[in-house]
């Protein structure tokens, strides 16, 4: 497993210049997109070269693809991982690393809360193949440590978490995992890299759906996950077999996202920052989710561990199910989509949204209220877009 390492100022754009060092077209503005399915060997022993390599870019799709080793490349630059790796999407991602990592017998603690997809996969795949599981509270350490068994093999972790947006102790989870020789597994989505680097606290796996905030402007599905060389390798051999490939367009398209990731994510902070100040004091709201606000019960941690508190807020509205209904219907600039992280504002009622997969045991135990809403804020005008969400509201 990893150590921890140092925490560093980031910039993206230095970032992405020192990232593309190296390669073959260095001097071009826009970095190109390799489409071709397969690599042309020069002679016999060329090809046993290609064939035999892992991770090799220039041999087969399926084995790697130049555009998105050059985006894997960037993010572990960004997240300060050895190695990377692209994906079809999110899903693809994580469901790859799982079925690499663990096997008939394993067992797994993972957070009462998580991305739906993550949750799915855990109790109803993985589960089917022997994989052994149990979910705690995230915001008890204590928890995590009282649920590790002698066949532990992983703990996933996600914070700020989908929707309720509690935040895990990373350090001092990691510090726990690494005394039992323990993987963890961090979903950094809705914080970005931009605002917080698991890999600093000592996280050995770290995911993005590269869909939402590298990508950025909601035209495409990739995933991604940065590590180490040889955990890498080991998700590279099980994705052989899958084929879960990140699409070389989609590829290209997060490249030329990721540009302005850095800038756009500023915008988004400083959005939902903005707007979770105003529904706090707004007579049709109950709570206010967002860890940048005081109230937050984890308030002092996220400041410790996140340099940003992200463009993600979720809020509870006193009329319940009827009144999220109607606020989404009122909205006349935000718009009501399952995805976020780009450039323009969405909206979504979990309660709607995840109401046809989950149980209302599981809506409850991941604490979805009816009236809940979840607002990703995109980079329109502070004031405007609070506007709207008053008007809404009225």
């Amino acid at each position: 497993m990893s150590e921890p390492h140092a925490k560093r100022n980031i910039s993206t754009t230095s970032i992405l210049l020192n990232a593309d060092r190296g390669m073959s077209d260095e001097f071009s503005a826009s970095p190109p997109l390799h489409q071709s399915s397969a690599g042309i060997a020069q002679d016999a022993d060329d090809f046993y070269d290609l064939a035999a390599t892992p991770m090799n870019d220039r041999f087969y799709a399926r084995y790697g693809n130049e555009t998105s080793s050059r985006l894997a490349k960037i993010i572990a630059e960004l997240e300060g991982g050895e190695a990377g790796m692209m994906f079809s999407s999110g899903v693809g991602a994580i469901s790859t690393a799982l079925m690499a990592l663990t096997r008939s017998g394993d067992h797994i603690v993972a957070q009462n809360s998580h991305y739906m997809g993550t949750t799915e996969l855990v109790t109803n795949v993985l589960a089917k193949f022997g994989v052994e599981f149990t979910t705690v509270d995230q915001t008890s350490v204590a928890a995590f440590e009282a649920a590790i068994r002698p066949n532990t093999v992983m703990i996933l972790l996600e914070t700020p978490v989908n929707p309720t947006m509690h935040i895990t102790d990373l350090a001092a989870v990691c510090d726990i995992a690494k005394t039992h020789g323990i993987i963890t597994f961090c979903d950094n989505t809705f914080a970005t890299p931009i605002n917080q680097r698991p890999m600093e606290f000592g996280v050995d796996i770290v995911m993005h759906s590269a869909t939402k905030y590298i990508g950025g402007h909601h035209d495409l599905l990739a995933g991604n996950l940065t590590s180490s060389k040889a955990l890498i390798e080991k998700i590279w051999d099980m994705s052989l077999n899958t084929g879960p490939i990140c699409a070389p367009f989609n590829a290209w398209l997060a490249l030329r996202g990721i540009r302005t990731m850095e800038l756009r994510v500023a915008r988004q902070n400083a959005n939902a920052m903005g707007v979770a100040e105003f529904l706090e004091d707004h007579p049709a709201i109950a709570q206010v989710y967002f860890p940048g606000l005081k109230s937050h019960p984890q308030h002092e941690l996220a400041t410790r561990q996140m340099s940003g508190f992200g463009g993600l807020l979720t809020f509870d509205l006193k009329g319940g199910y009827d009144a999220g209904t109607a606020f989404i219907e009122n909205l006349e600039t935000v718009q009501n989509a399952g995805s976020l992280g780009g450039v323009f504002s969405v909206v979504i009622q979990p309660a709607v949204m995840f109401g046809g997969r989950l149980s209302p045991e599981q809506l409850k135990e991941q604490g979805i209220a009816p009236g809940l809403i979840r607002l990703a804020c995109g980079i329109e005008n502070t004031a405007d877009l609070i506007a709207d969400i008053d008007q809404a509201l009225g």
